[in-house]
């Protein structure tokens, strides 16, 4: 039986650039190209048994980063807590203007102008604020993905949103200022999911009374019945998105009982799966519609 290959533990944990690790006797060209280790950008390798997310792709993109470039767009914001990136998705960083970037398909650039107080860095990782990652995103994602974007941001408790319609008050003639202020208008803290998001925005699209997110519903005496996705408290009018999770059976028979509690202190409830917002849309709406119209 052949001898196991030598690992050295100090490149098993994080990215790591194929020269250096050479340089410094770790390995050699020949075991750098073995089956112990995966290339995944220029120079750069991870041990073949390290787990292969977005936070682990970013981390890899930052070694061969140009200079005074950092993590920036959907990229930063999944690194704050976002989650709607997969592992698989193109690493985002912001280049400044002068600086090149070579291509590559695995990072998608974005050059821009970056002020120190833009940057910050964590665990080694230089990305943009907070602030400057919504900044970007509300100016240059479609309007959905950056409200969706901003939700989660807020919803992390990481976004301060007065700064980040200070920035777009100092940058205003910067490109997408118009949609970046109707995003910062439509964001809520208050999902707690990207469908809940949309589903929001569909009902605020269609000219519906705007909603409470995450409404607490309780009883005569204050005691807490259940919170609720959605609510219409003047009318008791609740809309719950409920994901594949609640197919599974404790979270059904909790369901089951959460709603029979909803009505019995007086509450409709309406329950919508990802189907009902995003293949049936108008279905939807006017369902929604008609049983506000009832309630009033």
């Amino acid at each position: 039986m052949p001898p196991r290959p030598y690992v050295p533990v100090v490149l098993t944990t994080a990215p790591f650039r194929g020269t250096v690790a050479v340089a410094d006797g770790l390995l050699t060209p020949a075991k750098l190209r073995g089956r112990t280790w995966r290339r995944l950008l220029p120079d750069v390798y991870i041990h073949h048994e390290l787990p292969l997310d977005h936070r682990l792709w970013c981390a890899a993109a930052v070694l061969i980063l140009p200079s005074g470039a950092a993590i920036g767009g959907l990229s930063a914001a999944h690194l704050f807590g976002c989650g709607l990136l997969s592992a698989g998705s193109p690493v985002s960083i912001v280049v400044p203007r002068r600086a090149g970037a070579r291509p590559n398909e695995r990072i998608r650039a974005h050059h821009t102008v970056l002020e120190p107080a833009d940057v910050i860095s964590a665990g080694g990782i230089p990305m943009t604020t907070p602030e400057r990652t919504a900044f970007d995103l509300g100016r240059r994602l479609g309007r959905r993905t950056a409200v969706m974007a901003f939700d989660a941001l807020l919803h992390q408790g990481v976004l301060d949103l007065a700064m980040v319609a200070e920035l777009a008050r100092q940058r205003h003639w910067w490109p997408g200022i118009a949609r970046l202020h109707e995003v910062i208008r439509l964001a809520d803290g208050r999902a707690e999911s990207p469908m809940e998001t949309i589903l929001r925005l569909l009902l605020v699209d269609a000219g519906l009374p705007a909603a409470e997110p995450q409404f607490e519903v309780r009883d005569a005496y204050g005691c807490l019945i259940g919170r609720v996705d959605l609510a219409w408290p003047s009318v008791r009018l609740a809309v719950e998105y409920e994901g594949d999770h609640h197919r599974e059976q404790e979270q059904f028979r909790r369901d089951i009982a959460r709603v029979n509690a909803l009505r019995r202190v007086g509450w409709a409830v309406i329950r919508l799966s990802a189907d009902d917002v995003l293949r049936r849309a108008a279905s939807t709406v006017a369902l929604v519609t008609a049983e506000l119209a009832r309630l009033r």
